[in-house]
């Protein structure tokens, strides 16, 4: 038998959008808060593109963190879909986090007020990387943040690292959530589907793998996935812009792709559980980022 406490008015459920600039640890965040490699992590910014659903039960209340791309300019007609998306997940939330790194001035979180001006979504600071700084400058960095305090709900300290405040915050996240029973079913971990997940890894094997331009000019087609309780076969294609990428991408005598590949199997493993098969593959789709039939197609839809 299920907990039938779900079913009760006194348990608490609802979407968090996670927001921040790019690099601020969102993605790291949320694979903490969850125990799973989910989200997309890579020490380059930008790399998260679209809204993903990550659940974390807590004391019987069910909490749905929306990763986001990073809050940024528009530069290119992918940046602009990125930024949509999380203007659309603050829209569409109960609940707002803003994460900060504590070494970041005021003034991002400034922007984030603009941008949240006519919004009356609350919110919280979360204050990442907290075991970056002294416990003098992390004191100092709160008493910076009191000039807004009639704005947030709460600023909470965080570390991954050190394992700093994850009770806290989902406790102060909690007060914040509408009453309702589990909005999903309690045993899941996100509503993505499984290809969106591996494409997901793929795309952090090549952030892993290459700089420069070719992470950002490039995505990833799951073509086809063969389950079994063993093992999965998963058939994809690097999409790139350009015809010289694709020599940097399979690279000498084919080591390149040999590498991603390589980086994104252990990381497809590590989620699976089991043994992955995948079959890489390179294609041009010229100047996909640069229209939105190309984004479209990619399934970045506006």
């Amino acid at each position: 038998m299920g907990d039938l406490s779900f079913n009760s008015v006194d348990t608490k459920s609802g979407f968090i959008a996670v927001v921040g600039r790019p690099n601020s640890g969102k993605s790291t965040l949320l694979n903490y808060l969850i125990g799973e490699k989910l989200a997309m992590v890579s020490k380059k910014a930008q790399a998260t593109r679209k809204r993903m659903n990550i659940i974390v039960m807590h004391k019987g209340n069910q909490l749905i963190f929306v990763d986001t791309p990073g809050i940024h300019k528009r530069e290119r007609l992918i940046n602009e879909f990125m930024l949509e998306e999380a203007l659309r997940a603050m829209g569409d939330s109960d609940l707002i986090l803003f994460l900060s790194p504590v070494t970041d001035p005021l003034r991002e979180y400034e922007r984030f007020l603009e941008l949240k001006e006519s919004s009356s979504i609350k919110h919280i600071i979360v204050l990442t990387k907290v075991d970056f700084v002294s416990n003098r400058e992390l004191l100092e960095k709160l008493n910076e943040y009191q000039r807004y305090q009639d704005r947030f709900e709460a600023i909470i300290p965080f570390s991954v690292k050190k394992g700093i405040g994850r009770g806290q915050l989902l406790d102060e996240v909690v007060k914040h959530l509408p009453n309702s029973p589990a909005l999903f079913d309690t045993d899941i971990m996100t509503t993505e589907h499984i290809r969106d997940i591996y494409k997901e890894l793929i795309r952090e094997a090549i952030f892993d793998s290459f700089s420069d331009e070719i992470p950002y000019e490039s995505d990833v087609t799951i073509e086809k996935i063969e389950e079994s309780d063993r093992i999965d076969r998963v058939y994809a294609t690097i999409v790139i812009e350009k015809s010289s990428q694709k020599g940097m991408i399979i690279g000498k005598r084919g080591e390149s792709i040999k590498r991603v590949g390589k980086v994104a199997r252990e990381k497809l493993e590590l989620f699976a559980r089991k043994k992955i098969y995948l079959d890489l593959h390179v294609s041009v789709k010229r100047g996909w980022s640069k229209s939105k039939k190309g984004l479209e197609e990619q399934g970045y839809i506006f």
